[in-house]
């Protein structure tokens, strides 16, 4: 397996305070690095488990809609981010699944960050971990005891070392099974 070289950070938003140490992570990597370090938000919940369809808006209604949504993800991620400007903001319509694929294969991100806010946390439909470890990037979540460690799947425990994360301040995701999406 190659390991990945990492031009960019992606954070998938997560509204909480694990979502904020979230957020904290993934910028403290892109200001050290030197990265870009982007921001997803999707009109539908990844971490809800089963996804509602979402609502029929006309085209003016879905405007709205996405200024609103747009602005609270840029109001509220601008403020933490303070002075650092390598920012960017993407509100996403379509599969957050599919979507973060997209994204990887346009290089808007190599290593992703995602909050875990509860141990039995999901996201794209699949508990958490198991997306993670299948997930075809490098992924860590932060989980929402402070005192644990960061949780890397098997690809970012490859880069650990590059990313200067220490020996114990992590442990690896294990789910049983090795099959990447």
């Amino acid at each position: 397996m190659t390991v990945p070289r990492i031009s960019a950070v992606g954070f998938c938003a997560h509204y909480s305070p694990t979502g904020d140490r979230a957020f904290q992570f993934a910028l403290e990597i892109a200001r050290e690095h030197e990265k870009q370090l982007n921001v997803f938000h999707f009109l539908i919940d990844p971490y809800d488990p089963e996804p509602a369809r979402p609502d029929r808006y006309t085209r003016q209604d879905l405007s709205q809609l996405v200024l609103e949504r747009e602005r609270e993800l840029r109001l509220y991620y601008d403020e933490m981010a303070g002075d650092f400007l390598e920012i960017g903001f993407r509100l996403c319509y379509d599969d957050s699944w599919r979507e973060l694929h997209r994204c990887l294969a346009h290089r808007e991100f190599q290593m992703l960050v995602l909050a875990k806010p509860e141990a039995d946390s999901w996201f794209c439909r699949h508990p958490i971990d198991t997306f993670a470890e299948h997930f075809v990037c490098p992924v860590v979540l932060v989980d929402a005891d402070e005192a644990s460690p960061l949780r890397l799947n098997s690809t970012a425990a490859l880069v650990a070392e590059k990313l200067h994360l220490p020996a114990v301040g992590w442990e690896p995701i294990e789910t049983g099974d090795v099959q990447k999406t």
